[in-house]
């Protein structure tokens, strides 16, 4: 994750969601995650049924195309899983997702190169007091709102499937 402290002039012309606070999001537990990294969306499914559809998502700095090598800031394309949460993380909240597999790894190695890892579903920085950062900003995690966050973190539990469409 890329550190946000090289944003901090920006910090305080943020206001982005702070006008109008969000209404806390009720979910049924989660058992099948899909994000659509171009359109910028995280669909939630609870028995097969879409049940909510996260919008406005934020991805790494170079957000086209597979993650391949660490730093090359991008979002991770492919089947994957929920693995651990993170409570102590220096975003608000933080789903981990099991970048990478075996195949992720070879590849990299191929290129004698390391695939990288810590790609988390999170919110914003934890000094951030209330808005979003503009744009595309991790190093190839996905960002959403707090509010957004908290809904993830009491409905998806670990080992629920993730897949990540470009």
């Amino acid at each position: 994750m890329r550190s946000w402290r090289n944003l901090a002039p920006l910090l305080s012309l943020l206001t982005l969601g702070a006008a109008q606070p969000q209404a806390a999001l009720n979910l049924p537990e989660i058992d099948f995650v899909r994000v659509h990294k171009a359109a910028r969306t995280i669909d939630l499914y609870t028995r097969g049924q879409l049940v909510h559809v996260i919008e406005h998502i934020q991805l790494g700095g170079a957000p086209s195309g597979p993650k391949h090598f660490e730093g090359d800031e991008r979002t991770p394309e492919g089947l994957y899983e929920i693995d651990w949460s993170n409570p102590e993380s220096s975003y608000y909240l933080s789903l981990h997702i099991s970048y990478p597999n075996a195949a992720d790894m070879a590849y990299a190695a191929a290129q004698g190169r390391s695939a990288g890892g810590m790609i988390m579903i999170h919110g914003q920085p934890n000094a951030l007091p209330v808005g979003r950062i503009p744009g595309d900003w991790t190093d190839g995690c996905i960002a959403v709102s707090n509010e957004e966050m908290d809904a993830l973190w009491e409905s998806v539990p670990d080992g629920t499937p993730i897949e990540l469409l470009p």
